[in-house]
């Protein structure tokens, strides 16, 4: 070991490791994307330095169509985050049921995406690596059925090289797959809550679950979109009365 890590104290050490190590992961944040801004603080915690990674490959496991919808809402506040910048995205599936107008409200223009439906996974996958080599884009999702650890080291390969941030969209997989993404989600949709008690339908809340997340910690929060921002909220505990056994 060099002189310079047996000089100063033990939390220096640590950083100077971390800071060579991290790099060596492929935990880059190499895109100035204004994410961070967005998202609330318990999400932001549990990144290293508070800092959402991007020019990495993220995976979201969605089980039940509502919760595509709730995954779909949640990706367009990061995509709108990224694409500030003025860079344009890539959307690649199947079956794309996303109502592009719909985007506006989540900040992202649709007129920035290029869709692109695919019929099999191995062409959705093979376009989501090459669009992910091209650095003028600001991000890349694919909606796909199968994601391995090969496929996954792949398209990883691409996103160091380029620093553009990937979103793969597991919906309804067969088999969830240990991969090479640096965090894997599950966003979940829960009722709405009506403002000041007024009647009607809220905005949409979430429970935003991290799974797994390389040199950070895994969590679960309950949050709310408000047009192009997320804020955290408490979730409600419905108060029970006791019942009372009548005697005699």
């Amino acid at each position: 070991m060099s002189s310079n890590y047996m000089s100063g104290t033990k939390s220096t050490i640590i950083a100077r490791l971390e800071k060579e190590i991290l790099p060596l992961q492929s935990f880059k944040n190499t895109c100035q994307s204004p994410v961070l801004d967005m998202a609330p603080g318990p999400i932001k915690a549990a990144f290293h330095q508070n800092s959402f990674p991007t020019g990495a490959i993220h995976e979201f496991i969605m089980q039940r169509p509502e919760d595509a919808a709730a995954t779909f809402g949640f990706v367009g506040t990061l995509l709108a985050a990224l694409m500030k910048t003025g860079r344009q995205a890539v959307w690649i599936g199947r079956d794309l049921a996303i109502f592009p107008p719909s985007l506006r409200n989540l900040g992202v223009s649709a007129d920035k995406i290029i869709f692109l439906e695919l019929k099999k996974e191995k062409e959705i996958l093979w376009a989501a690596e090459e669009a992910l080599k091209c650095e003028g884009l600001a991000a890349v999702i694919a909606d796909t059925n199968e994601f391995n650890f090969t496929a996954s080291r792949r398209l990883q390969l691409a996103v160091e090289q380029s620093g553009v941030t990937g979103f793969i969209l597991l919906n309804d997989p067969r088999k969830i797959n240990i991969t090479t993404s640096v965090a894997r989600w599950k966003i979940s949709s829960l009722p709405s809550q009506p403002a000041n008690g007024l009647p009607g339908v809220g905005f949409p809340r979430w429970q935003i679950e991290l799974l797994r997340v390389r040199n950070g910690k895994p969590g679960s929060w309950e949050v709310e979109c408000t047009g192009n921002r997320i804020r955290h909220v408490d979730p409600i505990i419905p108060f029970i009365l006791p019942i009372r056994r009548k005697t005699g």
